[in-house]
Formats: C-alpha cells, sequence, structure tokens
C-alpha cells in the first residue's frame, strides 16, 4: 500500500487534514506520517520529514502532501537526507483535498501514479456546477489534471449499463464518493458514471475527484456502466449503493 507523508506548517492544521481524511476511509487506512511545524512551533523540518519517509521504508511508496511553498522545498531537501530507497512523489496538489482525494485512492489499492494524480486534481470537484463549460466531462482531460475516464475496451468486450436515480438528500457529495470508490474495486470490469440528468461524464468510478466534479444531486440519474468478466457485479455493486441512498436517511 501507498503511505503518506503530510507536510505542514501548523501541526493542528496538519492533523485536522489527516482525520478529515480518514472520516472517509471505509475498511483499513493507508499509514500517514505527519511531519508538522518546526521546534515545536510554526515552520518544517528537512530533517523530521526525512524520519518520516523512512518510517515508511516498507511502503509501495509514498506521496508527500505539502501546504506551502516553502514545504516543498523542505521535502525536496528531506529526499537528500533520507535513507530508505522507495519512490516518493511530492504532490504538488491542494492539501486538504488532495490529502483525502489521494488516501481515499489508496485504500482501495491505487498505485503511486494513482494516489499522486487524485491529489494534482483535487482542484476539479470544486469547480461550480453549475457554470461548467460546454462540453465538461465531469473528470475529464480539460478539467485541471482530474483524472479522465476509462476508455472503452477492447472489441469484443462485453458491456453492462444501469440507470439509477440519486435519492440521497445531498446527493453525490464527499461519503457517498468514498463509498462508491470502495465498492468499484476488486472487480475486473471498468466502471464509470455519468449523469445523464446534466450530461456530465463519464466519470471514473474509482476516482473521488472525478464523482465529485460530476455533481450530482438528488433526483439526478446516473448510468453505471462497465466493460469487462466482472462488469455486471461491479454495476450492480455500485447502482445499489446509489438506490439505497449510501445509508444516509431523510
Amino acid at each position: 500500500m501507498i503511505g503518506f507523508v503530510v507536510v505542514s506548517h501548523s501541526e493542528p492544521l496538519a492533523q485536522a487534514a489527516v482525520d478529515l481524511a480518514m472520516q472517509m476511509i471505509h475498511g483499513e487506512a493507508p499509514p500517514v506520517r505527519v511531519a508538522a511545524g518546526a521546534d515545536g512551533g510554526f515552520g518544517t523540518d528537512a530533517a523530521a520529514i526525512a524520519a518520516a519517509i523512512d518510517d515508511l521504508a516498507d511502503t509501495d511508496g509514498v506521496l508527500i502532501l505539502t501546504d506551502l511553498g516553502s514545504a516543498v522545498l523542505s521535502s525536496e531537501l528531506a529526499l537528500e537526507l533520507r535513507e530508505s530507497t522507495q519512490p516518493v512523489v511530492i504532490s504538488g496538489g491542494p492539501f486538504v483535498e488532495g490529502a483525502t482525494a489521494s488516501i481515499v485512492r489508496a485504500a482501495t489499492g491505487g498505485t503511486l501514479a494513482d494516489v499522486a494524480a487524485e491529489a494534482a486534481g483535487a482542484l476539479a470537484a470544486k469547480q461550480p456546477h453549475g457554470g461548467a463549460a460546454e462540453g465538461d466531462g465531469g473528470g475529464a482531460e480539460g478539467d485541471e489534471g482530474a483524472p479522465a475516464a476509462a476508455e472503452a475496451s477492447a472489441p469484443g468486450a462485453e458491456a453492462v449499463e444501469r440507470e439509477v436515480t440519486v435519492v440521497n438528500p445531498v446527493g453525490l457529495h464527499s461519503r457517498p464518493a468514498s463509498l462508491i470508490v470502495k465498492a468499484a474495486t476488486g472487480f475486473d470490469a471498468v466502471p464509470t458514471i455519468t449523469d445523464v440528468t446534466t450530461g456530465k461524464g463519464p466519470a471514473r468510478a474509482d476516482s473521488m475527484i472525478a464523482l465529485l466534479a460530476l455533481g450530482a444531486t438528488q433526483g439526478h440519474v446516473l448510468r453505471v456502466r462497465a466493460e469487462g468478466p466482472d462488469a455486471s457485479a461491479a454495476v450492480d455493486a455500485i447502482a445499489d449503493l446509489v438506490e439505497d441512498g449510501f445509508g444516509e436517511g431523510e
């Protein structure tokens, strides 16, 4: 699993960002280390960051999340000080949104490239849903680095589709999106979701940011589609979640 080092000038800020991300985890959480503050105060410490990276030496890779520009500089210096050799990426994505999206993706088995892409494109979900430009794909290539929807499978692949209506009052917000990401993993299939009501999508069902960028609210009709040997099971797992309202009452 991918590990994370959260680098902030403020320890309370870093801990709050991690706590928010962990609220979205359903199952085993990825390992996260906080390297925040300098000498108990405000600032960053390259040696502390290096130690946090080394503490994650047995992971498949480490994503460093930073709050301000000088935190990036300290993280770059930490790469020269560390003793471990696992691959490390310093994210340039937004701090809070990037932490939530990438940690959720890592919890479902995402690679270092997957979680780095989630962090980098995390601002896409904050774009005004009502003012999106015509042709906005809700996570397609033009959305400031948001993960693109999966392309069609090879000829001959069996496709399964099912349309469901969003019934929970708040719609496809962070918690339901994280549940869909979890439901979309573990299948030999490529699930995507399109908001039929607005025409946005398709969005990859394993990307929290792409799902949030759809902006689907109560009453919207979603088309769940998948291709591959497990297409039917993948579509049913996601569609059932939507129809159940993600367990959220009125």
